[in-house]
């Protein structure tokens, strides 16, 4: 046999040592970061298994919607260059002699070591089901796995995901967003059943199911087989089948631990290289990290806990005894399919003595969950599910362990002025704020004392946010409040991916002409975008010139609602709400209406707009229903989208003895010339006849009232939350300069609000506020009049009818289509009577089903 010696260093008379590190994936790649910040004196070698160096799997999905395998990349070669280490990629280590201090490629060729770090991470799980080995059945892990599922999706119709945690999900994502009828097929009773507790779980069902996705909960598939009119087909063990193109095994992880195993290291009762604090094996010359290790008899799949591993691997290795390895309590937060999940701590509270604390709102689809001490001094961990904005809150309470407050329900209640604030202020610089990262609110603050001032530079200094990015909220929060310390203004950049405000982005995709989300992000911002950032584009690019939402390039940065062109609800219907303008409609269209919601068994509703609502639709009922409304001389009533909803009126001077003008003539007027307009958020309009204001103008967003010498314009109104009332913008308007002024005021809201932003939190935040407006408005101070008139006629004479658009499009009717394999619906919906209509369930009887929905 003979050694292999890359370097003079390895040499017996040289008093170099020698360090093996095998595997490369993200937190083999991370220890080499840590140890070349260090004086470690070792002569590196790396074993990658793979022909590509280190790449970021947490962002895998990533490939299925354009990313390149280079943009994950964690590494090149020139950082091995840079650092004198030598990577040998594509050298899967063979076996280990610990006794000579060998690792062996082949019989003949092996390398001494004096430190070995095992860094060979974890296994797809492919559970022992016959026939899992036949084409078709595919890992979802590596770069070549999503190679392998593309190539194979291509010429399929239908995609089985066997797995219902986190990545199973992200698969199921991927298969979905390929245009494959997905199925997840899960053990558990619920899904992501290691992160979520059953009402959690539940809900999350819900809502995946609403896209489109088919949900198989407390399900044991027994063997693959053959199908009759596909490929493969499941059979399950209560009986069932489900045939099928392609097979996904994402069923969890095992480590990935033979060569440990082999060479004698001890192995702990789940699997994994047992360490101590120091991530020392049962041979002090030998180390082990990531998904590969075993602490306290378990494992981790998370990553954080295995950069924190790779961080005291080095420190140890260098010399330094200091930095310990404790375990970790993990917290995430993503979001899945559209859908925001986060979990902390303890979720499924089986900490002995704990309480809880639970808000649930199933109309809003939202669940929060508290678990806490006995005491209620101590959060223990939490569930979030529709709703994330409180995790970097609750968070640092956990993992700080910071007093909670005396009513800590309060924390989760849905009165956000009575939420007790935790500003950046009150956490100690010792709070941890990025856990992936080992990242304190004090390295945060002093990076920026060093010169840090943006979101990006603070991110590549200390890390902090660059692997889940849950924390990045408050991460921009510390940044924001060290800079106004020091005197700085404030980056109040829209995200990571663009430095640009949405006022800003939105005068850059106007002014050159840009169309498309890939030509904006490579002009003008860097990655590839967000969930933060690609919604926002949609609705500028709509805004600016009202194409189709639901093309090629516009359908995947829309946000679930629009994704559909419906409202989702909580129980994974949509609903169904045509424009009727100015809430006047004929009575044989009223009788339609009745026609279509009694054919397809639809809950009806006059909502407060005057326009009549119809719920319980399911996903492939859409089409069919908008089929026959459009045909009908309906148009969509924009209920879904940031956008106009309704011009109410009241019956005016047409019947009304006190009415002084035609509201409900001048309101179809309105609701005709701004339907479809996209905006920050969406806007409604409103029309009195009368000084007697029946049809409460003053509290929307524009609203009209007639008087003998014309009609008052008011702007800036609100309901809901928090009400504000309308302010008088010009008054004794004739119809031609009303429309004018609406045209002016709609534009330049359009132009300079941020995202999200009503017209009412954004008049509040104008400087000059109303007599500002005025001038600009009434008085053109700007000169913008034309301008702004101009480019609101180019957003009314582009107008279409978006689901009259998708019913001529048949690539995006895919994403509402039926099952193919069974013609039955969704066995999930299920709807009770009540007051002679369907509802959803309060709660869903065990073992019963009552109205299931019929197929058509």
């Amino acid at each position: 046999m003979k050694s292999i010696h890359l370097s003079a260093a390895h040499s017996p008379c040289s008093d170099t040592q020698r360090l093996l590190v095998i595997g490369n994936g993200m937190v083999g790649h991370r220890l080499l970061e840590e140890l070349v910040q260090r004086e470690h004196g070792y002569d590196i070698t790396v074993f990658c298994g793979e022909i590509r160096l280190a790449y970021d799997r947490v962002q895998l999905s990533q490939c299925f919607t354009g990313a390149q395998a280079e943009d994950l990349a964690l590494a090149d070669d020139a950082f091995f260059v840079q650092h004198g280490i030598t990577v040998l990629r594509n050298h899967p280590a063979a076996w280990i002699d610990r006794k000579r201090r060998r690792v062996h490629v082949s019989d003949d060729v092996f390398y001494p070591y004096d430190k070995l770090v095992l860094a060979t991470g974890s296994n797809p799980f492919i559970p022992p089901i016959e026939g899992a080995e036949q084409p078709g059945c595919l890992p979802y892990r590596t770069l070549d796995d999503v190679d392998a599922i593309k190539e194979r999706a291509a010429g399929g119709r239908c995609g089985v995901v066997i797995g219902g945690g986190l990545l199973g999900l992200e698969a199921a994502r991927a298969l979905h967003g390929l245009g494959l009828e997905t199925h997840v097929i899960e053990f558990s009773p619920w899904l992501m059943s290691t992160q979520l507790d059953e009402s959690g779980g539940r809900l999350l069902r819900t809502k995946i199911e609403a896209l489109g996705i088919h949900v198989h909960t407390a399900k044991t598939t027994s063997s693959i087989g053959t199908g009759l009119r596909s490929p493969l087909r499941l059979k399950f063990s209560d009986g069932g089948l489900l045939e099928t193109d392609m097979v996904v095994f994402s069923a969890g992880i095992r480590p990935c631990d033979r060569l440990a195993h082999n060479c004698g290291l001890v192995i702990g009762p789940r699997g994994g290289v047992v360490i101590d604090e120091h991530c020392r094996s049962s041979d002090p010359a030998v180390y082990a990290i990531g998904e590969l290790a075993s602490w306290q008899g378990g494992t981790y799949g998370l990553v954080a806990p295995g950069y924190e591993m790779a961080r005291v691997c080095a420190a140890h290795l260098a010399g330094d005894g200091k930095p310990v390895f404790r375990g970790a309590q993990p917290s995430t937060k993503l979001k899945l399919l559209g859908v925001d999940v986060a979990s902390i701590g303890d979720a499924q509270g089986r900490t002995r003595d704990s309480v809880s604390c639970v808000f649930e709102d199933t109309l809003a689809g939202v669940y929060k969950k508290l678990v806490m001490d006995a005491q209620g001094k101590r959060l223990l961990g939490a569930v979030l599910v529709g709703d994330t904005t409180s995790f970097g809150m609750l968070d640092q309470y956990f993992a700080n362990g910071l007093a909670l407050p005396a009513q800590p329900a309060s924390l989760i209640a849905p009165a956000a002025s009575e939420t007790p604030a935790l500003g950046v202020d009150a956490l100690p610089d010792s709070a941890q704020i990025c856990s992936c990262n080992q990242v304190s609110k004090g390295a945060l603050c002093s990076a920026v004392v060093d010169g840090c001032t943006s979101l990006g530079e603070l991110k590549a200094r200390t890390r902090a946010g660059t692997t889940c990015g849950g924390c990045l909220p408050l991460v921009k929060q510390i940044l924001d409040r060290e800079l106004e310390r020091q005197g700085i203004v404030v980056d109040h950049g829209l995200c990571e991916h663009f430095h640009h405000s949405r006022q800003e982005l939105y005068h850059l995709v106007r002014v050159n002409g840009i169309r498309d989300f890939k030509t904006l992000i490579s002009r003008h911002g860097q990655g590839r975008g967000c969930d933060i950032c690609k919604p926002v584009a949609a609705s500028i690019f709509a805004s600016c010139w009202n194409d189709y939402v639901l093309t090629p390039e516009y359908a995947p940065l829309q946000d679930s609602n629009d994704a559909y062109l419906g409202n989702l609800q909580k129980d994974g219907t949509y609903s169904v709400v045509p424009r009727i303008p100015g809430g006047e409609i004929t009575p044989e269209k009223l009788i339609f209406i009745g026609e279509v919601a009694r054919r397809y068994k639809l809950y009806t509703k006059i909502t407060g707009g005057q326009r009549i609502d119809l719920f319980g639709a399911r996903l492939e009922q859409l089409p069919l229903i908008w089929k026959e409304l459009v045909d009908a001389g309906f148009e969509s009533g924009h209920a879904y989208g940031k956008a106009l909803r309704t011009a109410k009126s009241c019956v005016g001077s047409t019947w009304c003895r006190f009415g002084v003008r035609d509201s409900v003539g001048l309101a179809i007027r309105l609701e005709q010339r701004y339907r479809g307009v996209r905006a920050p958020h969406k806007f409604k309009l409103a029309a009195s006849g009368c000084t007697r204001e029946c049809a409460e103008a003053q509290s929307k967003d524009v609203g009209v009232i007639a008087t003998d010498k014309g009609w008052n314009l008011y702007v800036c109104g609100n309901g809901g939350m928090r009400p504000r009332h309308a302010e008088l913008l010009a008054s004794d308007l004739d119809d031609e300069t009303l429309i004018r002024m609406i045209d002016r005021f709609l534009m330049f809201y359009i132009r300079t609000a941020d995202k999200l932003q009503r017209t009412a939190a954004w008049r509040e935040g104008l400087e000059g506020g109303l007599d500002y407006l005025k001038d600009v408005i009434v008085k053109d101070s700007l000169g913008l009049a034309n301008e702004l008139e101009a480019q609101m006629q180019g957003l009314v004479d582009r107008y279409e009818c978006e689901w009259a658009a998708t019913l001529k499009d048949e690539r995006a009717l895919r994403r509402f289509r039926p099952l193919i394999n069974d013609p039955t619906p969704d066995e999930q919906i299920v709807h009770v009577l009540e007051r002679g209509q369907i509802r959803p369930p309060t709660v869903r009887p065990r073992g019963a089903r009552v109205l299931e929905a019929e197929t058509e």
